[in-house]
């Protein structure tokens, strides 16, 4: 007889439901108005990655925009490079170390990044609100399990 997995209580599933239904509209309405400033959902990422370095550099490198955007190095490096044609970032060579590169935004690439950051203010704080409302719901729900 196949062993039978219990259900997770129906509140979680409505919690998580409800959470990402508000992700899908996040990304939906980032879309949108990334698209009314000229970028497409992955050229706004790849400049927000640039921007937003964890090292507060304001720069990057293929390899780390692969990891943190998780792509494949050959696609992120196409995306590099249409951004470049584009105008939106610059490539410059590691003063330490010739064989890395660093890709920054041009003032293009910074105007287009800071409109639609800040366009999409309102719907980020909607996000973090949600988040933080949802994870204390599911606090509530594992504790009450034990």
């Amino acid at each position: 007889m196949p062993h039978r997995m219990k259900s997770p209580p129906l509140d979680e599933f409505i919690q998580v439901a409800e959470f990402r239904a508000a992700l899908l509209h996040f990304l939906r309405e980032s879309e949108r108005v990334t698209a009314r400033h000229g970028l497409t959902a992955q050229r706004y990422i790849l400049l927000l990655m640039i921007k937003g370095a964890s090292d507060r550099s304001e720069r990057s490198t293929v390899t780390e925009l692969s990891q943190r955007m998780q792509l494949a190095q050959h696609t992120v490096t196409e995306l590099v490079g249409r951004a470049v044609r584009a105008g939106l970032i610059r490539r410059t060579a590691s003063a330490d170390d010739r064989r890395v590169v660093h890709l920054s935004l041009t003032a293009s690439g910074e105007r287009s990044l800071v409109r639609s950051f800040t366009d999409l203010d309102a719907e980020r704080r909607d996000l973090r609100a949600l988040t933080a409302r949802t994870i204390r719901k599911i606090g509530r729900l594992t504790r009450d399990k034990s």
